[in-house]
């Protein structure tokens, strides 16, 4: 299964209902490690990728069209959630700095 498997829908999410939804079509990503486990890697909906069971997945082939757009909103979805922790951890960054500055100019 591992060669098809770059995309797959979620046919069964008990214990993960919070996680999975069924029916809802997934990137998964190669991971031989979590394969040897029976495990899968899968993308959510925030980019961030985690494994899960590979019995409640099913891999599907998309129609070329479809998937070049799917893989670009993966893409996007994933590099979206990297520059989001980027960008936060400037933004707790400074205005910690900040309020010390004033401080000391008062002095």
């Amino acid at each position: 299964m591992s060669r098809m498997r770059s995309t797959v829908v979620c046919v069964a999410n008990k214990g993960n209902e919070v996680s999975l939804q069924l029916w809802k079509i997934y990137k998964a990503l190669p991971d031989p490690d979590a394969e040897v486990e029976g495990m899968l890697r899968v993308v959510d909906e925030e980019g961030e990728d985690y494994l899960f069971p590979e019995e409640n997945f099913v891999p599907i082939e998309l129609p070329a069209g479809m998937r070049t757009s799917f893989e670009r909103a993966v893409r996007r979805q994933r590099k979206g959630t990297q520059s989001t922790s980027a960008r936060s951890f400037k933004v707790v960054r400074s205005s910690a700095i900040q309020p010390k500055r004033r401080r000391a100019r008062g002095a």
